[in-house]
C-alpha cells in the first residue's frame, strides 16, 4: 500500500530559487553521467568510500544517483519538503544547510558500513525534518494506491514522524531483516537527527524568525501547561487522626454563596465533561444573557461556540467567538477563529464590514493555505456585497 507524498499545504512568500537549484543539478548530474559514464564529471564526483573516505567525498557523493527511480524519488521528496524550509532559511543558508546535511548522513554512514555511497537521500533527509520543526502542523497531501488510486491529507507530524522515519527507516528494516537492500537506512538516520536537531538550534537560537507554529514554540506551551497542572495544590493520601485529648469542636465557615453566572458556569463546565453539548449550549445562552462579559475557558468557549453555529444558532455562535477572541487575543488558535468568525457573519448575518473585520485579521494569522484560500474569498465575497448594498471601499 505505496503512499508517496505529492504536496504541502504552505504559501511560499518568495521563490524557492536555491532548491529550484539543487533540483537542476541533481538531474544534470545523472544525465551527464549516464551519457559520459567514464568522462571526467563522472571521475570528479565520486561516491562515497566509507571503507577509506576523502573529505571531498562527503560532498560529491550527494549529487550522484543509483538510477533513474532512485533520483526520481529523491528529487520528489526534495520539491515537496525543500520549496518551504528553502523559503524560510533564504537560498543560500538552505543550499548550505542541505550540503550540511549531506555531509552529516555521511559521517554517519561511514561510521556503521564499508561499502559506497551515493545518493542525496541523507541531505534530503536532513530537509524532511527541519521540515517538521518548521511546519508541525502543516498538512501533507498523499497518493494512495491501494485497489484504486486515491489521495489524502495526513498531518506532517504523523506522516514524517510515524510513516517516514519510525516505518520505512527501522520498523520495516528489521521486520525485513533477511532480505538484501541497497538503502543506506543508517545515512537517513543520521540525516533526520541532523535536520532536526539543526532546526531547533536556529529557533532556539532565534537565527530564524519565531511563528506562533513552530515545533519549539509547541513544545514551549506544553511545558508551561504541564507546569501550570503540576502547581495545582493534589489532595495527599488519608492520615489516621493521632490519638490526644478530646478535640475541641468549631462550627464549619460557610464558603460565600456563588452567584447566579458562577453557578452557571459550573453547571456548563459539568455538562461539558459528560459531553453533553446540547445541554452546555443552552446553559451557555442563559448565562450570555446573565452575563455578557462571561466567558470560559480557552477549549470549552470553542467547543460551545462550535456546537452552537453546528445547530443554526449563528448569532450566538458569533459572538462566542467574539468573546473568545477578546478573552484569548493570544490563543494559537485566534486566527481559525476569526475565520469562523467572519464566516458566520458574511454567510448568516448579513454583516458584510463585520465579516471583513474578522477575515481581515484571520488572514494576517493564518499559515495553511487552504484556510487562507477560504478567508480571501470570503473576504472578497463580504467586500464586494458591502460595496453593492450603498458601502464605499477600502482605500490604500
Amino acid at each position: 500500500m505505496p503512499l508517496i507524498p505529492i504536496g504541502v499545504d504552505i504559501r511560499l512568500r518568495r521563490r524557492p530559487v536555491g532548491n529550484w537549484l539543487l533540483i537542476g543539478v541533481n538531474v544534470a548530474v545523472f544525465v551527464a553521467t549516464q551519457m559520459m559514464r567514464d568522462g571526467l564529471l563522472a571521475r570528479a564526483l565520486e561516491p562515497l568510500h566509507a571503507a577509506v573516505p576523502a573529505l571531498h567525498q562527503y560532498l560529491t557523493y550527494q549529487f550522484r544517483h543509483g538510477d533513474v527511480a532512485h533520483l526520481l524519488g529523491n528529487m520528489i521528496f526534495l520539491w515537496i519538503f525543500g520549496n518551504a524550509v528553502c523559503d524560510r532559511l533564504g537560498s543560500v543558508n538552505y543550499v548550505l544547510f542541505y550540503l550540511a546535511g549531506g555531509c552529516a548522513a555521511g559521517v554517519v554512514y561511514a561510521a556503521f558500513n564499508d561499502t559506497l555511497l551515493v545518493g542525496a537521500s541523507g541531505s534530503i533527509a536532513a530537509v524532511t525534518t527541519a521540515f517538521l520543526v518548521l511546519f508541525p502542523r502543516v498538512h501533507i497531501t498523499l497518493i494512495l494506491w491501494f485497489f484504486v488510486v486515491t489521495t489524502l491529507e495526513l498531518p506532517a507530524m504523523l506522516v514524517i514522524v510515524g510513516k517516514i522515519i519510525l516505518w520505512d527507516n527501522i520498523a520495516a528494516p528489521l521486520l525485513d531483516r533477511g532480505a538484501f537492500s541497497n538503502v543506506a537506512y543508517s545515512a537517513h538516520l543520521g540525516g533526520y537527527a541532523f535536520g532536526f536537531a539543526i532546526g531547533m538550534l536556529l529557533l532556539a537560537l532565534r537565527a530564524l524568525p519565531r511563528q506562533p507554529f513552530d515545533l519549539l514554540a509547541l513544545w514551549q506551551r506544553w511545558g508551561r501547561q504541564r507546569a501550570a497542572l503540576e502547581e495545582l495544590p493534589t489532595l495527599g493520601p488519608a492520615r489516621a487522626r493521632p490519638m490526644g485529648p478530646e478535640p475541641i469542636v468549631v462550627q464549619p465557615v460557610e464558603p460565600p454563596p456563588r452567584g447566579p453566572a458562577a453557578e452557571l458556569l459550573a453547571h456548563i463546565l459539568d455538562r461539558l465533561t459528560e459531553h453533553d453539548l446540547t445541554e452546555a449550549a443552552r446553559l451557555y445562552l442563559r448565562l450570555a444573557e446573565l452575563d455578557p462579559q462571561a466567558v470560559l475557558p480557552r477549549d470549552p468557549q470553542v467547543s460551545v461556540a462550535n456546537h452552537l453555529a453546528r445547530t443554526q444558532h449563528y448569532a450566538a455562535a458569533a459572538q462566542a467567538y467574539e468573546r473568545y477572541l477578546a478573552a484569548y487575543p493570544l490563543a494559537r488558535d485566534a486566527a481559525e477563529v476569526r475565520l469562523w468568525a467572519g464566516m458566520l457573519y458574511r454567510r448568516y448575518l448579513n454583516e458584510p464590514g463585520r465579516a471583513a473585520v474578522h477575515l481581515r485579521a484571520a488572514l494576517e494569522g493564518l499559515i495553511i493555505e487552504s484556510q487562507r484560500r477560504l478567508a480571501l474569498e470570503e473576504l472578497q465575497a463580504a467586500e464586494a456585497w458591502r460595496i453593492a448594498s450603498g458601502g464605499s471601499p477600502d482605500q490604500a
